[in-house]
């Protein structure tokens, strides 16, 4: 079966102009193209339109989409579960949350009173299996199983304070990135050092033990590895860049 422009975005729940624009971006090209113009996509481009729209359900841009999708070892069944695997994570992650909420509200209402640790739980265990679920087995490999657990662990001790200022120190850190490339600032120069410094205090919340070897090598991933580029470019690109060689000039 072939579908016009109008009828798969129809089917996909995109606009007629997104699947266009996927045409011009290399992303997503019709079937064929008929002598009147008209794209139409076979069963082949519907499969890899739900492939992007599980990428962007993930958050990832769409060239990092189309890296992965035209990588030459891309298998799709092994994506498929690795979506699979997500969404059930955060399934459970939006379950602890509505839990918490619940709790919230009866002691709201004059029920059984929460812990100040019970009204934390939900948010560290979230960012823990969030972590995990999209580094941890990189993670692991680099740094082994010892360092990641104990990561794990630091963060899920944190206490409120703790966890409020390793918050903030990240979105310190977004901040002056975003300015420091807005001012054409150099890594290696003084607020790139500043940046790394405030990074190093950030991984200190995590990281049970510190040294400059490690710092750079997670460092490297941020523009090695789309899932981290992505996170860092989402609002200002070549702010991974820009972090991955500041810290390079700090630990050398």
């Amino acid at each position: 079966m072939e579908y016009t422009v109008k009828a798969l975005a129809e089917l996909a729940g995109v606009t007629p102009r997104a699947l266009r624009w996927y045409d011009r971006k290399g992303l997503l090209k019709p079937r064929r193209t008929t002598e009147a113009g008209y794209r139409l996509y076979g069963p082949r481009e519907v499969d890899r339109l739900q492939d992007i729209l599980f990428y962007k359900e993930l958050g990832l841009d769409l060239e990092a989409v189309r890296e992965i999708l035209d990588a030459p070892g891309f298998d799709r069944l092994a994506a498929l579960q690795s979506h699979l695997a997500e969404l059930e994570a955060r399934r459970e992650r939006l379950e602890a949350l509505i839990l918490t909420v619940e709790k919230t509200i009866d002691e709201a209402r004059g029920g059984t009173p929460m812990t100040d640790k019970e009204k934390f739980e939900a948010f560290k265990r979230r960012a823990v299996e969030a972590n995990e679920e999209q580094y941890g087995g990189e993670v692991r490999e680099k740094y082994g199983r010892e360092a990641a657990e104990g990561s794990n662990a630091k963060l899920l001790s944190m206490t409120e304070e703790e966890h409020s200022q390793w918050k903030a120190l990240e979105a310190e850190i977004l901040s002056a990135l975003a300015a420091a490339l807005r001012s054409g600032e150099d890594p290696a120069g003084p607020e790139g050092r500043r940046i790394a410094e405030l990074h190093r205090r950030w991984l200190s919340y995590t990281w049970t033990a510190y040294t400059p070897q490690a710092h750079r090598g997670l460092a490297e991933l941020y523009t090695a590895d789309a899932r981290f580029t992505a996170y860092y470019d989402k609002e200002v690109p070549g702010r991974a860049a820009f972090l991955r060689d500041a810290v390079r000039a700090y630990t050398e």
